[in-house]
């Protein structure tokens, strides 16, 4: 475990508070993986980490210890893109949350923090292709942990998927033959594209575009392999984003619960 380390690319994944003027934060950095750090003073007016230390920015940050947590030495802001506001900020404090849950403390990834830096300045700059960013960073994270089974293969015999035959994701034995009651299943050639597209030399823009065609079953099946591997039901950011959901609905008004209040049933 390194002691120190000067400027290194890192997101903020998430912060709390350590005392009256101190935070600890949950960084996501290239070469160290995910750690821990304390940001001494941090929230004091005066302080120069104040305005800097924010989730879905890139930074670069210095450190020293060789404690479980950290002591924060400096932090700079890179630069680079705006952070992501409105359904992209939920959608950024998802892959943030996926991040906290899945990997583990000092396992660096430095592919994978590449293609989430890419999916948070992706999300700020294209409204329309959230989704599709969310769906390709599920796979990508799933694949550069271990956790997600050969995409051009069957999960218990090994063969080839056929092109035309449909196949589901099951989270215990990769991909089967869908059955009559699957709903969600994804045609092999489609699944075979994803595997290639993870394969290839531009990752996460590659899947997000083989995405496009299966985008919508594709969701509940990656939905079921992320709340296998991380132990949960529901993550706390797609709650919220349910829950304003509900919220910002119109509500009924007498007239549209029964356009004619006179009539009787």
């Amino acid at each position: 475990m390194s002691k120190r380390a000067s400027e290194e690319p890192a997101f903020v994944l998430h912060r709390y508070d350590w005392s009256e003027s101190s935070l600890i934060l949950e960084v996501f950095t290239r070469h160290h993986g995910r750690i821990a750090l304390v940001a001494k003073g941090v929230k004091r007016p005066t302080s120069q980490f104040r305005p800097v230390l924010l989730p879905l920015q890139p930074l670069h940050l210095s450190w020293g210890g060789d404690a479980e947590v950290r002591t924060l030495k400096a932090a700079q802001w890179q630069g680079g893109h705006v952070m992501p506001t409105g359904e992209a900020l939920l959608s950024g404090s998802y892959l943030n949350e996926l991040l906290m849950r899945l990997l583990a403390r000092d396992d660096p990834h430095a592919s994978l923090f590449d293609h989430y830096a890419l999916a948070v300045q992706l999300l700020a700059e294209r409204a329309d292709a959230q989704q599709l960013i969310l769906r390709a960073f599920e796979l990508l994270l799933l694949r550069d942990i271990g956790l997600l089974p050969d995409l051009a293969h069957e999960g218990s015999s090994l063969a080839r998927l056929g092109s035309d035959a449909p196949y589901v994701l099951s989270p215990e034995s990769g991909l089967r033959p869908a059955h009559g009651d699957d709903a969600h299943a994804v045609a092999g050639e489609q699944w075979a594209a994803l595997q290639a597209a993870m394969d290839g030399s531009d990752p996460l823009i590659a899947t997000l575009r083989a995405c496009a065609g299966c985008q919508q079953a594709l969701q509940p099946q990656l939905r079921q392999l992320l709340h296998y591997h991380s132990g949960v039901r529901v993550f706390k950011t797609r709650q919220l984003m349910l829950d304003m959901q509900v919220i910002s609905r119109p509500r009924a008004t007498p007239d549209t619960e029964n356009p004619n209040p006179l009539a009787t049933s």
